[in-house]
């Protein structure tokens, strides 16, 4: 049985976005480049913002100082997409707004847009970038030592939890970062602590990806009446979904890459 890459995806900003690549490249020790490279921070002043941004000791555990989807659902309604140092900020495709990222005076456009678009936001949120430590999970957690990850998912998997549910479910809500075929449902569980290679790029399963409720929002909407965390811990007696990556060493994946087991 031959496991090829089906899809690529990353979130320039991290929690709200979610972009389609043909190819992505990789760097060791960081993941796909421009991965959650941005968030936005919550509750922070900017002298603290300053320090999150740049600290990773400032991240650990807390969770509710950057926008998610956890605890802001209605952004999920937003996209945003990143080329050539333009971010830009859509609705159902739309262009909202686009700020050049190298100017760091353009990012209040963007903050004050999204607050003057969802009232339920509070003030003070700023735009952050870090393209050397982003805003990974991982690098944010305090139950974990992991400051970089990538996400890889088998689509059999997800078909599976489907056919547990009698439900549909958009690959989407788990924002994987690489999808892939070919496997038997469940079998990336199985490479915990293995190497993997992926177009001559050496790779580390790491651990399961623990899931929280934003799989419960449908793509590109704030409805979250589908339980399926719950779902998954009713059916399989845990919360995870896919597997963390760390990257060995540079270099490029595409679509039909195959994945090989070292």
């Amino acid at each position: 049985m031959t496991a090829s890459i089906s899809s690529i995806n990353y979130c320039p900003v991290k929690s709200i976005s979610f972009q389609n690549l043909g190819n992505c490249k990789i760097k060791k020790d960081i993941g796909i480049v421009g991965d959650r490279i941005f968030a936005f921070s919550k509750g922070l002043e900017l002298s603290q913002v300053k320090l999150f941004e740049k600290n990773l000791d400032e991240r650990r555990g807390k969770w509710n100082k950057i926008l998610t989807l956890k605890n802001s659902p209605a952004l999920n309604k937003y996209n945003f997409e990143f080329n050539d140092n333009k971010l830009k900020f859509t609705h159902k495709n739309n262009e909202i707004l686009s700020i050049d990222t190298a100017k760091t005076s353009e990012y209040d456009l963007l903050s004050n847009k999204i607050l003057e678009l969802e009232n339920s936001l509070q003030k003070p949120i700023f735009l952050m970038k870090n393209a050397d430590t982003p805003f990974f999970d991982t690098s944010i957690s305090n139950k974990t030592i992991l400051t970089h990850s990538i996400s890889f998912l088998n689509n059999k998997s997800i078909e599976d939890f489907e056919k547990k549910t009698n439900q549909i479910i958009e690959p989407q809500r788990f924002r994987g970062n690489i999808h892939a075929d070919g496997m038997e449902a469940w079998e990336e569980r199985n490479w915990i602590g293995k190497i993997i290679k992926i177009n001559n790029i050496s790779f580390r399963v790491e651990k399961n990806i623990p899931r929280c409720v934003a799989i419960n929002l449908k793509p590109n909407t704030d409805d979250n009446s589908l339980n399926l965390l719950q779902s998954l811990k009713k059916n399989y007696n845990h919360f995870d979904m896919g597997v963390y990556l760390t990257a060995l060493n540079d270099g490029q994946v595409n679509i039909g890459d195959n994945v090989l087991i070292k």
